[in-house]
């Protein structure tokens, strides 16, 4: 299961969305300077947070401190299914405009149409992975503050 802490900004019936806060390694990297990521934090971007609506049995209310978290099967399959697919159906459409002794240009254009009707089969695929549960990102637990807690300090996690 892959974690992320985050604060709750609203709640809806059986989920609630938090919002994350994006983390960054780039000012200890030593390649910062030449690196798109460093760019964009240079540039105010990695103020940014993440939203995401994560579904929960628990009662939280707007500004809890939640750890949300989604398994590793999800991940991977949304990343091959991203990444990969189009990419596939660049080559296919490239290699059968090729196939087919077509010009260069033409080539390109097949590769260019594969790479499109991979995307919109990304499409219509993640329409119909929003509604399976296994794949939707959950609230694993609830971290409590200090003023909830008797002893410690800071946040502190509590299984619910």
């Amino acid at each position: 299961m892959i974690e992320e802490r985050g604060r709750v900004i609203a709640v809806e019936d059986g989920a609630v969305w938090v919002q994350t806060e994006v983390q960054s390694t780039c000012s200890g990297c030593s390649a910062k300077n030449g690196c798109g990521q460093g760019l964009m934090n240079r540039l105010g971007v990695q103020e940014r947070r993440g939203l995401t609506r994560a579904a929960t049995s628990l009662r939280l209310q707007v500004g809890d401190g939640v750890v949300i978290g989604i398994s590793e099967r999800a991940l991977l399959h949304g990343a091959v299914l991203v990444y990969l697919l189009p990419l596939f159906f660049l080559f296919v459409g490239a290699l059968l405009a090729q196939s087919l002794s077509a010009a260069e240009p033409v080539t390109i254009l097949g590769g260019l149409l594969g790479f499109l009707a991979g995307c919109w089969l990304v499409r219509q695929r993640s329409k119909r992975i929003d509604q399976n549960a296994e794949l939707q990102p959950i609230v694993l637990r609830a971290l409590l503050s200090e003023a909830a807690c008797s002893s410690g300090s800071g946040m502190r996690e509590h299984l619910l």
